[in-house]
C-alpha cells in the first residue's frame, strides 16, 4: 500500500510531555499505519528528546530529520521535500489530532479535486484556567471554529482590480492539509526568492508563513476550504496566556499577515508613510485605552503590527 499522507511535525526545543501527547494522538489514528508516515523536523533545537523517547509510545512509521537553519517555514519545507505522500498535514508539537483526522483529510482531498489546502475546527485545552479577558484572543492561539458547514473559497481568486481575495476562513498552519501540487507551488516560490518572509524562528513570534502558503495556493489556481469534520485540540500552557506573550504574539501575527498580503498583491489597505507612524500609534493607544488592562494593551499591540507592516 503506497503512502498517502505525510504528517509533518516541525519542532524547536519541544516540551517532552506535550510531544508525547501529540504522538499518542497519532498512534490512535484509524488510518492504517502503512498508508501514512510521521516526519518530525528538528529545527535547530538546543534541547531535543533522545532516542529512548522515540522508542516509547510513538507511531511505528515515525522518522526524524534535521533542519539546522532556524525558521518554521524552512522546517516545514524540509519536511515537505522529504514527504512521500500525496497529502501532507502540518501538526505543531502541541496539536492533538482527532482519531479520524487522517481519514477525513484523504476523503476531503479525494472528493474536492479543486481544493489545494484545507483546515478545520481547532479547540483549546488549557493547562490551567484562563484569565477571563483571554478568551477574546483565542484566534491568536490558532483556535478557530467557523461553524457546522464547510466553506470553500471562490474559484475566482482575484477581485476586479486583480488583487487576490483573502478568505476569512483560510486555514492556519496547525492541522493544515495540503495537496502535493499546492505545496510544490509554495516550494517553487521559496526556491525562486532570497527574500524570506518573516516567520517563527526559535523564540521569535513573527508570523506570516501560514498566510503565504495559502496565498501562493490561491495564485496557483487552487481553492482553500474549511471543513468542520477536521477536528484538532491545541494544548495551551499557562505561559501562553501571559499578557506580555500575547501582546508580542498579536504584534507578530498582525505584522506577518499584512506583510504576506502586501507581498502577494492581496492587501486591501494602502501603504502609509513612515513619518505618520508615531501619530497613528498614539491615536490608537488612546482609542484602545491601552493603559486600562491587558486586553486593551494586547489589542493595541496588534494595531502597532498592522501599521508597522504598512509603512513604505
Amino acid at each position: 500500500m503506497p503512502i498517502r499522507v505525510s504528517v509533518i511535525i516541525p519542532t524547536y526545543n519541544p516540551c517532552a510531555k506535550r510531544l508525547r501527547q501529540v504522538l499518542a494522538a497519532l498512534q490512535a489514528q484509524t488510518l492504517p499505519t502503512n498508508q501514512w508516515e510521521t516526519i518530525i523536523v528538528n529545527n535547530a533545537s538546543t534541547q531535543f528528546p533522545n532516542s529512548v523517547f522515540f522508542q516509547e509510545s510513538v507511531p511505528d512509521n515515525l522518522w526524524v530529520i534535521e533542519e539546522p537553519k532556524p525558521g518554521l517555514a524552512l522546517a516545514r519545507a524540509c519536511g515537505l521535500r522529504a514527504a512521500r505522500g500525496e497529502i501532507a498535514i502540518f501538526v505543531d508539537d502541541d496539536n492533538l489530532l482527532a482519531s479520524d483526522y487522517l481519514k477525513q483529510a484523504i476523503n476531503l482531498i479525494d472528493i474536492h479535486p479543486n481544493i489545494g489546502i484545507a483546515g478545520g475546527r481547532i479547540g483549546p485545552e488549557f493547562e490551567s484556567p484562563p484569565p477571563h479577558w483571554s478568551t477574546d484572543f483565542l484566534q491568536l492561539l490558532a483556535c478557530w471554529d467557523h461553524g457546522e458547514e464547510p466553506l470553500l473559497s471562490s474559484p475566482k481568486a482575484q477581485d476586479d482590480t486583480g488583487n487576490l481575495i483573502w478568505p476569512y476562513f483560510a486555514p492556519v498552519g496547525a492541522g493544515m492539509v495540503l495537496r502535493r501540487a499546492a505545496w510544490e507551488a509554495w516550494l517553487t516560490f521559496l526556491d525562486s526568492t532570497d527574500d524570506t518572509l518573516s516567520d517563527r524562528k526559535g523564540n521569535q513570534l513573527s508570523s506570516g508563513g501560514d498566510n503565504e502558503i495559502v496565498l501562493i495556493a490561491l495564485k496557483a489556481g487552487w481553492q482553500v476550504g474549511y471543513f468542520p469534520s477536521l477536528r484538532l485540540t491545541h494544548l495551551i500552557p499557562e505561559s501562553r496566556l501571559d499578557p506580555h506573550y500575547l501582546a508580542r504574539l498579536n504584534y507578530g501575527c498582525s505584522f506577518g499577515f499584512i506583510q504576506a498580503l502586501r507581498r502577494h498583491d492581496a492587501c486591501p489597505w494602502p501603504p502609509i508613510s513612515r513619518w505618520t507612524l508615531p501619530l497613528r500609534l498614539a491615536r490608537t493607544w488612546l482609542r484602545c485605552r491601552a493603559w486600562q488592562g491587558p486586553a486593551n494593551y494586547i489589542r493595541w499591540r496588534g494595531l502597532v503590527g498592522h501599521f508597522a507592516a504598512r509603512t513604505r
